[in-house]
C-alpha cells in the first residue's frame, strides 16, 4: 500500500510539472533590446541599469546587446533576434530608415516592436521612449535666442560624435528651424567618439574659430566641456553652451558654470519603460503611445541629478 501511494504521489507531481512547466515557461517571456550605443558610455550606463531593474522586476529574460556605433553589427543582432522568435524587441534608430525591413519582417512575425532612444516613425514601431530629438534642438535654440545669448551673424559651434546619424540630422533640423530665419549660422563639426580624440578637436576648434556659442549635439561632447574650455582658456561662463546632459560631468559642469543649460532624458527609466511596454505587449495589451523622457535643467535645477549620480 505504501508502494502504491509512493508511484501515485509521484505520478501525481509528474502530472503537475507536465502541466506546470508550459505555464511557467509562457510567463518567462524573452525580449531583445538592440543599442547603437557603447557600454561605457555614461548615458548607456545608466539605460542599462534601468533596463536591467525593469527585466528583474517583471521577471522576465532580456537579451541587451550594445554595437558601439556599428550598424552592421546592429543589423545583423536584429535579424538574429527576429530569427530567435523573441516576445518582443526593442531598439534604436541611429540612422532613418535603417531597420524599415526589420520592422517589417518583425510584425509579420507577430513580435512587438518598440523605438527608444532614436525614433523612425516611418517604420510602423509600435512604441517609442525617449526624446523628441528636433524638439530638443528647437529647445537649445530657443534658450540661446530668447536669452540674447547669439545674435545676427554668428557661427554657433555644434560638436558631435557621429555627424549624419540620426540624432544629429534631427537636432540640427530643430536648430536651423529657429535660427535660419534669424540669420544665426551653425558649423557641424565631426569630433569622434574616442575622449581623448573628442577633447583635442574640441579644443582646436575653440581656439581657431572662437565661437559665440556652443551646442553640444551628444552626451560626450558634452561631458567634455570643462576639459575643453581649460584646455582652450576659456572661463566658466566666458561662451554659452546648451546641449545634452545625461553625465556627471555634464550635471557638475552646469554647477561650476561651464554649461548654461543641459538636457536630461532620464536614461534609468528610458531603460525601463521599453521592457515594460514589451511585457504589456505580450500580454496582449495595445501599446500604441510613445513615452517622452527629456526636461532641460540648469544650475537651479541641477541637484536633484548630482545626488542621483552620487548615490552610485
Amino acid at each position: 500500500m505504501l508502494k502504491f501511494g509512493l508511484k501515485l504521489a509521484v505520478a501525481a507531481a509528474l502530472l503537475a510539472m507536465a502541466i506546470t512547466a508550459p505555464q511557467a515557461q509562457e510567463q518567462q517571456k524573452t525580449f531583445y533590446l538592440l543599442s547603437h550605443g557603447g557600454p561605457s558610455d555614461a548615458f548607456w550606463i545608466d539605460w542599462n541599469a534601468g533596463a536591467t531593474k525593469a527585466c528583474d522586476q517583471l521577471k522576465v529574460t532580456c537579451k541587451i546587446s550594445f554595437s558601439g556605433g556599428d550598424m552592421a553589427a546592429q543589423k545583423e543582432a536584429f535579424n538574429s533576434a527576429i530569427a530567435a522568435k523573441p516576445d518582443g524587441i526593442a531598439t534604436t534608430s541611429a540612422q532613418p530608415g535603417l531597420w524599415t525591413e526589420e520592422v517589417k519582417a518583425a510584425k509579420a512575425a507577430g513580435i512587438p516592436i518598440i523605438f527608444y532612444n532614436t525614433d523612425d516613425v516611418a517604420t510602423g514601431r509600435q512604441a517609442y521612449v525617449g526624446a523628441d530629438l528636433k524638439e530638443a534642438g528647437v529647445t537649445w535654440a530657443k534658450y540661446l535666442v530668447d536669452k540674447k545669448l547669439v545674435k545676427q551673424g554668428d557661427k554657433v559651434f555644434l560638436p558631435v560624435e557621429v555627424p549624419g546619424a540620426s540624432y544629429q540630422q534631427l537636432e540640427t533640423a530643430g536648430i536651423a528651424s529657429v535660427f535660419d530665419p534669424l540669420g544665426i549660422k551653425y558649423d557641424v563639426v565631426d569630433c569622434g567618439t574616442d575622449p581623448a580624440g573628442i577633447i583635442a578637436k574640441m579644443t582646436d576648434y575653440m581656439i581657431a574659430n572662437k565661437p559665440p556659442a556652443i551646442i553640444a549635439l551628444g552626451d560626450s561632447v558634452a561631458a567634455s566641456v570643462k576639459r575643453v574650455f581649460e584646455g582652450a582658456g576659456v572661463s566658466a561662463g566666458q561662451i554659452p553652451v546648451v546641449g545634452w546632459g545625461n553625465s556627471r560631468e555634464t550635471a557638475e559642469a552646469v554647477k561650476a558654470g561651464y554649461v548654461n543649460a543641459a538636457a536630461w532624458q532620464y536614461p534609468s527609466a528610458q531603460g525601463f519603460m521599453p521592457v515594460a511596454l514589451l511585457n504589456l505587449a505580450a500580454s496582449g495589451q495595445p501599446i500604441g503611445y510613445d513615452v517622452h523622457t527629456f526636461s532641460l535643467y540648469d544650475a537651479s535645477s541641477v541637484e536633484p541629478i548630482l545626488k542621483l549620480y552620487a548615490g552610485k
